[in-house]
């Protein structure tokens, strides 16, 4: 059997979410596991080298893992013809400086979300990648939860009919972190530094929402500040800037109405900590992490109101649980796999960097609803026909890079720019 292997730049990673979904349970188990089989036979072996700025915390990990290369260099790393991707998982207001440097350097890109700090700027990095011909991939990783691929399972085979509404609930109580220590780090709470549920976690909700249901194409949205002062990692109270939670409106392409509540200060009652409810004419589901419960039209109860007499019926008993019917594995590793095999095929990915910019301009536009106190409206983003992706080494000779990319045509779209109306 035929191995080949791929370098990748892995920046960042010793962030939890860099660390433990990126390269623990992603790229090192895919390389525990003797690389990713491919549709030929052959095996795509990777070969990461970790960059970051603390050259003790680099060297430890590598160390623990067994990793060859690390170093603070990033430039360097980026010069290297060894190296093919450049992943990123470092902080959000230092992305798009990475990213226009890897995309110069001719690396396919995989990054995590939000891939800027502003619309404008995601939308460049999208026409940049577009121009250079670079592959790219955003994560999108909500996607790949077992929960939401039943939920696709269901849309795919008609299951709800026409869909009506969709209603979210995601959270979880952080604590303030004085008399116990918060969940999560400090800046996440601090505007300044790029903190905020409605930048966290709009750019998810609009891959959800665009992939299962429809583009969203408008949002009413409240942010706000529930809990006004913390403390940090230091123990030192400081002010909390950013707000924690944000509850929206979205309207859908096809006339569905989502809503979607987002807080970290909010206690939960339901069975996992996020849940999408999606009620249709034939039908209605509720998934989460990783159940997904159904209510056909034909076995739904018909209830009447009647405050005067207490209702006995156990509605949660009466919706059926769906089946896993396959094997789910981690969901980071899911679409890191699906990149790589989209990558050595020459095909986009799916998921990529105009879909971040798609996520960024509609956090931006929830802001802007909350600061103004009115719906705002989205514009398509689209890019003009440009170069195909195409890896910085493209040679069928190589055992250390992949295959390169086939042209394709493409249909000429219409630029639109911003989340303003």
């Amino acid at each position: 059997m035929t191995t080949r292997t791929i370098g990748i730049i892995m920046n960042g990673v010793t962030g939890r979410m860099g660390y433990r979904q990126h390269l623990v349970r992603s790229i090192l188990a895919i390389r525990d596991d003797g690389g990713l089989l491919l549709p030929d036979g052959t095996r795509l072996q990777v070969e990461p080298i970790l960059v970051g700025r603390n050259a003790a915390k680099l060297e430890e990990i590598a160390t623990r893992h067994g990793l060859e290369h690390w170093t603070t260099d990033l430039d360097a790393a980026l010069a290297d013809p060894r190296w093919d991707v450049f992943a990123d998982f470092a902080v959000t207001s230092a992305r798009a400086d990475a990213l226009r440097k890897a995309i110069a350097a001719g690396k396919a890109i995989y990054t995590e979300k939000p891939t800027a700090e502003t619309s404008a700027e995601a939308f460049e990095l999208a026409g940049l990648a577009a121009a250079a011909g670079v592959p790219n991939g955003v994560v999108h990783d909500k996607l790949y939860l077992p929960g939401l691929r039943k939920l696709r399972r269901l849309i795919d085979s008609g299951f709800f009919g026409k869909v009506l509404s969709v209603r979210g609930e995601f959270g979880y109580w952080v604590f303030e972190g004085d008399w116990q220590t918060a969940q999560r780090p400090s800046w996440n709470y601090r505007k300044q530094d790029g903190g905020g549920i409605v930048v966290d976690m709009f750019p998810h909700w609009n891959y959800v929402l665009e992939q299962l249901f429809g583009r969203v194409e408008s949002v009413y949205a409240r942010a706000v500040t529930h809990i006004e002062e913390r403390t940090d990692e230091q123990g030192s109270a400081y002010e909390a800037t950013a707000d924690d939670a944000a509850y929206g409106v979205f309207d859908l392409a096809g006339g569905i109405t989502a809503q979607i509540n987002s807080s970290w200060a909010v206690r939960v009652d339901r069975d996992e900590l996020v849940e999408f409810q999606v009620d249709g004419t034939d039908g209605s589901a509720v998934a989460g992490l990783f159940g997904c419960r159904i209510q056909p039209r034909t076995a739904t109860p018909k209830p009447v109101w009647n405050p005067d007499l207490k209702d006995e019926r156990d509605y949660r008993g009466q919706w059926l649980e769906v089946p896993d019917n396959e094997e789910f594995g981690n969901g980071f590793r899911a679409q890191w796999e699906d990149f790589l095999r989209d990558l050595v095929a020459g095909r986009p990915h799916p998921y990529d960097l105009l879909s971040g910019a798609r996520g960024v301009a509609l956090a931006e536009a929830g802001l802007r609803s909350s600061a103004e106190g009115r719906r705002i409206d989205l514009p398509e983003l689209a890019l003009p026909t440009g170069a195909e992706p195409r890896l910085q080494a493209d040679s069928a000779d190589s055992a250390d890079s992949a295959v390169g990319t086939e042209p394709t045509d493409k249909a000429a779209r219409t630029e639109t720019v911003g989340a303003r109306a």
